[in-house]
């Protein structure tokens, strides 16, 4: 934390939208803006709110975040400058990665306490709207914390900000303190926060079941994270190419089913697992079934990433940029979905942040998540100019679309379609050109710009039914409840429905096959929203799941871990100014 004399400085919040993506929060300018200064009033709390939202935007001025939460895991891949540091294991690269995960966070927990504190001195603010405004801000506060406890284990928490006379030498907190001062956060949030529907919420702010979704998935973590060693789980992964004969060529394999006995995850032993399974399973029942927070539900797929469908439907935490703004706008979108120029080429080197191809082999091949989800046809700058392009995935099927050839190299009548039959070469190899890159973040108002108003999504309704689906595997096994939440996802997508038959039917009659199902369901369905990587880690199997690529990927990247990866180093900044802090983290200097 750092030690300042604290003014509240008030930004355009254009940029900003939590709760809907739908309208943006338009505020007039303020700099340098003391307590003293905003009027006791509902509006006045107002400004204290949306000015904290501009710590959510911070997180993204730089390419940082989500870098540093999506890199490290099994299914992201791509270029050495992108994944040679977080992305290659090497935690203590440049100090800026894995660092924002701490710095940043605390910085926006400083500023929700000082908020809290001046919005609880105010007389004149409105029963139920100050009660919504505390709720928002600490739904903000538990969302930072809860990035941070995840990442670092122990931590210190805040009471009060540095301004109202807190101490910045705070010592290391258990894991169970720090989740107990999450869960009274986001509790309070819950229970205040303005519902869908009721007037009052403002278009752009967080409501009742942004906190409640998150509560569920903070008790699905610490459910998953507390089950002793020796749970079974089955993961799709392994080595993702063989050699040829020719000792050198690569050829791609098919994911294989690693069957994996987790690993109870450390400084979670004090808590009872199926306690707090049963906790999430209340919760996302009250979300999905009995909608006690409001009336929320899946987008259609068509909509779901279309600026049209930024609303708080299902989007109901998350961040957007301000279009062509070189202090609000997105950075991230051009890495993962490209910046376009207006003629239909990827600018620079932009498209680069990809999944691998295990990842892309889970699906069935009718699901939209790769069907429209996933480029399949691509031209960059250089291949532009070259009258070239690119296509994936690699399979008969593809090529023969792309270039109109068979499997023994021979023209077919009707081949290449459409778009491939524009006069270009299209050509596909193993590299860190050719990945599966997502269509998700494409959508934004000038894809010609660095800076844009992309989508960035902190939690969706889709959570909250993978909640359902595996918090009620866990408290009842396989059953009906479970089943229907976890095929909703799956029929958004177009994909088949799974079933409760017995393994050699390809069902999952068993506790261990559905929760792996659920499992591989999100990181079908979350792939690059900052979920993976922590989902291994909570279920205890990271390491084995990473390690069992055996090395490098399929294009050089890294995937090898050792014990100290579970945990990220407190930056080296931190030990140096917090007296109470004298140690990193195991295996980190």
């Amino acid at each position: 934390m750092k030690k300042y004399i604290f003014h509240f400085v008030f930004l355009t919040l254009l940029a900003i939208v939590l709760g809907s993506c739908e309208n943006l929060l338009e505020e007039k300018v303020y700099s340098k803006i003391t307590a003293q200064d905003i009027e006791d009033s509902d509006a006045g709390a107002d400004l204290w709110v949306t000015g904290a939202y501009n710590g959510l935007n911070r997180f993204f001025i730089y390419q940082e975040f989500p870098r540093n939460l999506e890199n490290d895991c099994d299914y992201a891949t791509g270029p050495s400058w992108a994944f040679g540091e977080t992305g290659a294991g090497n935690f203590q690269g440049s100090a800026r990665e894995v660092d924002a995960t701490w710095k940043l966070p605390y910085d926006l927990i400083n500023v929700t306490n000082e908020a809290i504190y001046n919005i609880e001195q105010m007389n004149n603010v409105t029963p139920e709207h100050k009660e919504n405004c505390l709720g928002e801000l600490k739904m903000l506060q538990a969302y930072c914390y809860f990035l941070i406890v995840r990442a670092y284990g122990p931590c210190p928490i805040f009471e009060k900000s540095i301004n109202q006379g807190e101490n910045p030498h705070q010592p290391r907190r258990s894991i169970q303190e720090v989740y107990a001062h999450i869960i009274d956060l986001l509790t309070y949030a819950k229970d205040h926060l303005y519902k869908r529907g009721d007037s009052r919420l403002v278009q752009g702010r967080v409501c009742a079941a942004a906190a409640a979704t998150l509560l569920a998935k903070v008790y699905v973590t610490i459910g998953a994270a507390s089950m002793p060693d020796g749970a079974i789980v089955y993961v799709k992964g392994g080595k993702p190419y063989t050699l040829a004969e020719d000792g050198k060529t690569k050829i791609l394999t098919n994911p294989q089913t690693l069957t994996i006995s987790k690993r109870q995850v450390d400084g979670y032993e004090v808590f009872d697992s199926e306690t707090y399974y049963r906790l999430a399973l209340t919760l996302a029942e009250d979300v999905v079934l009995h909608k006690k927070y409001g009336s929320h539900d899946l987008l259609p797929y068509a909509t779901l990433w279309k600026q049209e469908g930024r609303t708080n439907e299902e989007h109901f935490f998350c961040y957007v940029g301000k279009s062509g703004d070189d202090q609000l706008g997105a950075l991230f979108p051009r890495w993962y979905s490209g910046q376009w120029a207006a003629d239909g080429y990827a600018i620079g080197g932009t498209l680069t942040w990809g999944l691998r191809d295990h990842w892309y082999k889970l699906f069935e091949e009718q699901d939209l998540r790769i069907v429209d989800g996933v480029y399949h046809r691509w031209v960059r700058a250089n291949e532009y100019k070259n009258n070239r392009g690119g296509f994936y995935p690699n399979t008969p099927e593809w090529r023969l679309k792309a270039t109109g050839k068979d499997e023994e190299g021979n023209s077919v009548p009707g081949y290449p379609v459409a778009p491939f039959d524009d006069g270009r070469i299209y050509t596909n190899a193993i590299g860190e050109n050719y990945l599966a890159y997502v269509t998700k973040y494409q959508d934004v108002s000038d894809p010609s710009l660095m800076r844009t108003d992309g989508l960035f999504p902190f939690l969706r309704y889709a959570d909250a039914l993978l909640i359902l689906a595996e918090a009620s595997n866990e408290v009842n096994g396989p059953n009906s409840e479970a089943l229907n939440a976890l095929n909703e996802v799956r029929r958004r997508s177009n994909a088949s429905d799974k079933h409760l038959g017995s393994m050699e039917e390809g069902g999952l009659a068993t506790k261990e096959l559905f929760r792996s199902a659920v499992l591989e369901e999100r990181s079908m369905e979350f792939a690059l929203e900052s979920d993976r990587r922590w989902d291994l880690i909570r279920w205890g199997i990271y390491l084995d799941v990473m390690n069992a690529i055996g090395g490098p990927d399929e294009i050089g990247t890294s995937k090898t871990r050792m014990e100290r990866h579970l945990l990220y180093p407190i930056p080296e900044s931190e030990i140096q100014a917090n007296e109470a802090i004298n140690e990193n983290n195991p295996g980190w200097n």
